[in-house]
């Protein structure tokens, strides 16, 4: 089946009506809701909000029944939307097809629980906001929320939201400093150094610990000192450094654990269930690389690389879905993710042209994010968008 999909929040499709909202999905030409099993913290403006107009989900929790016999320490909880019942069921037994979204790793409720099992900068500092691929736990947490959703659902496949190590700076609230930030800074402090890295990092025969004790230096030193670098020069400061044979390596590390993360789930979903990888939300793609996300081992571990092509102009993502697809290496693994509003896609001829650029790359599948954030002409530009593909 080809995948024509809109993205959803449970508090969306229960303020529309389970109903309305499968037959206002196919009235625009879609075949796919790509429901958000579990998902963080938010803050969201709901255009078209029956029951209020900005919405704060509860932070990392799940939105499906969840059975606990199948987890160890790490266990999901259960958003309280269930207790009036359960939409991805109704979804799943409407004439719609449904694909769980499933934001594994950012989970700042589960990270600020289980401390010990999310990511640990240079300093010894734990982000609460960012669960550790490298976490024995972590991985069965990750494993286990995945077969659950396929074993008791009847969904056609997962798409895997931050299954590798989150940036620096994303995703926990108020992030503040006042100290200017730059690529080299974040990409600095992002990197994890928890036991469990350290470990499988030794294994591959890197000095993990005189790795850590350089990065930790190099930042302390910077912040100490009075120099700001400019966005350009900061750039360039981190290619230089990864040149460096440790932290290449390193590096390379990152991406074979969330490689092999993702194999492990692929092996223990259920067949029949398609496994797709939402890479990163860094511009460009290609920046994933950084989250532990190697394109091209991925779209051998999984299923599809559902690439979001976030650009604000056709001929940006005209770009980068070249690039993914040369990184790719075939483009029947890959599917696109549009967003047909601010601050990206701006007008139907946006829209309908970004569509068209998937169309001529040979991308038959392609979804639109997010039924609750867009307005009621952005919605019908969705419309305008498939009718390109003429199927």
């Amino acid at each position: 089946m080809t995948y024509r999909a809109i993205y959803a929040y449970a508090w969306d499709v229960a303020d529309a009506g389970v109903q309305p909202f499968v037959a206002e999905a196919k009235a625009l030409g879609l075949n796919t809701v790509t429901f958000a099993g579990s998902y963080h913290a938010g803050k969201f403006i709901r255009p078209r909000g029956n029951s209020g107009k900005v919405y704060f989900p509860e932070d990392g929790t799940a939105y499906f029944r969840a059975d606990p016999k199948r987890y160890a320490s790490i266990k999901p909880l259960e958003n309280s939307l269930l207790r009036r019942g359960d939409l991805l069921g109704e979804l799943c037994a409407s004439d719609i097809a449904v694909n769980a979204w499933m934001v594994l790793l950012h989970n700042s409720r589960l990270g600020a629980e289980h401390p010990a099992s999310t990511v640990e900068n240079a300093f010894g500092d734990r982000y609460v906001y960012s669960l550790c691929p490298s976490a024995p736990e972590v991985r069965g947490y990750a494993v286990a929320l995945c077969t659950d959703v396929t074993d008791n659902y009847p969904v056609i496949g997962v798409s895997l939201e931050t299954p590798g190590f989150l940036p620096y700076e994303h995703g926990f609230h108020h992030e503040f400093a006042l100290i200017s930030q730059n690529g080299w800074l974040d990409a600095s402090l992002g990197l994890c150094f928890c036991q469990h890295c350290m470990r499988g990092a030794r294994s591959e025969g890197i000095d993990a610990a005189r790795l850590k004790r350089r990065v930790a230096r190099d930042i302390a030193a910077y912040l100490e000192s009075d120099i700001d670098f400019p966005d350009d020069m900061a750039e360039a400061f981190w290619c230089a450094d990864i040149q460096d044979g440790e932290l290449s390596a390193y590096l390379r590390f990152r991406c074979e654990t969330v490689t092999s993360l993702v194999a492990e789930i692929r092996a223990a979903v259920r067949r029949d269930a398609t496994v797709a990888v939402i890479p990163s939300v860094a511009r460009p793609t290609a920046g994933a690389w950084y989250e532990g996300t190697d394109l091209a081992a991925l779209a051998v571990a999984a299923d599809v690389i559902e690439a979001c092509f976030y650009e604000p102009s056709v001929e940006r993502i005209r770009a980068d879905i070249f690039d993914v697809k040369r990184r790719v290496g075939s483009e029947k693994k890959l599917r696109g993710i549009l967003r047909p509003a601010w601050p990206d896609l701006q007008s139907r001829a946006d829209v309908v042209g970004a569509a068209t650029a998937l169309r001529d790359a040979g991308v038959a599948d392609v979804a639109f994010y997010n039924y609750g954030h867009l307005r009621r002409a952005n919605l019908a530009w969705i419309a305008d968008a498939l009718a390109v593909f003429g199927d």
